[in-house]
């Protein structure tokens, strides 16, 4: 059974967005997350999935975009262990 989700420092790049939105983020959220990481940090982490040693994002999308507009490297994901099965019900 899957375990407890754990929460990691996860580098940008090594997330996959697979559902990248397709309206555009509103940038006043991101600007306004922006503000707020850069002052005190990411207070939320967004949810990733991983599957197979691979990283899966399907929401977060102002905190990722706010995270890249600052150029971070990384990003504090809560880390749910998944299996193909569980990707593809995402990816419905």
């Amino acid at each position: 059974p899957p375990g407890r989700p754990v929460i990691l420092e996860i580098p940008l790049e090594k997330i996959r967005r697979p559902l990248m939105r397709t309206r555009p983020n509103d940038p006043n959220k991101v600007k306004d997350l922006m503000d707020s990481i850069a002052q005190i940090g990411l207070q939320v982490p967004i949810d990733v999935l991983e599957v197979d040693g691979h990283y899966y994002g399907f929401s977060g999308c102002h905190r990722y975009e706010a995270h890249q507009r600052l150029g971070l490297a990384t990003i504090r994901c809560r880390v749910r262990r998944g299996t193909k099965e569980t990707l593809r019900h995402h990816l419905r």
